[in-house]
């Protein structure tokens, strides 16, 4: 293609149009205030107060109780799968196998604290999926109950990790 001066005359033209304001609609390019914010600052969002919800109390209550019980039926069952663990033979022989049933249940006997444990993580996610927020002394009352329920679930699982370690010679 050839450019005549008539094409080059034009171009001059053509480009300063494209810089030319419209009176379209159009977003500002200028800076949102939220981009005037410091990003390493770290945003401090109050927490809703509210005095703990009786509804929240009970629950709490309830699974920390269902924790325990779970702990005390793991406890009866723990003598018997250490003794089952302590006369375990080699690898798929008949004590062996008794050990891994008396394992089994003794995880068994524990459901109810790792099931207690879920329950009272949920609570502060139903709050807020509710309510938007969670009160700070209903946050409090979760975070205690969840680590109650969760020492008791670590230890659980330890023994259970330590028994399942001798047998797996």
């Amino acid at each position: 293609m050839i450019l005549t001066l008539r094409h080059i005359a034009a171009l001059p033209v053509l480009l300063l149009g494209a810089c030319s304001h419209t009176t379209a609609n159009s977003p500002s390019l200028a800076p949102r205030a939220a981009e005037k914010i410091d990003p390493r600052v770290p945003v401090e969002r109050a927490l809703t107060e509210r005095p703990m919800s009786g509804g929240v109390r009970e629950r709490l209550a309830s699974l920390i109780a269902q924790a325990r019980s779970g702990d005390a039926a793991y406890r009866a069952a723990l003598g018997p799968a250490q003794r089952a663990v302590g006369a375990a033979g080699p690898a798929r022989s008949e004590s062996w196998i008794s050990a891994q049933v008396a394992i089994s249940a003794l995880e068994a006997a524990r459901s109810p604290t790792p099931a207690a444990l879920s329950a009272i993580d949920a609570i502060a996610g139903e709050a807020v999926a509710a309510k938007g927020a969670i009160g700070a002394s209903d946050l409090a009352a979760v975070q205690a109950a969840g680590t109650d329920a969760g020492a008791i679930d670590a230890e659980q699982r330890a023994t259970i990790a330590s028994l399942n370690a001798r047998i797996a010679r």
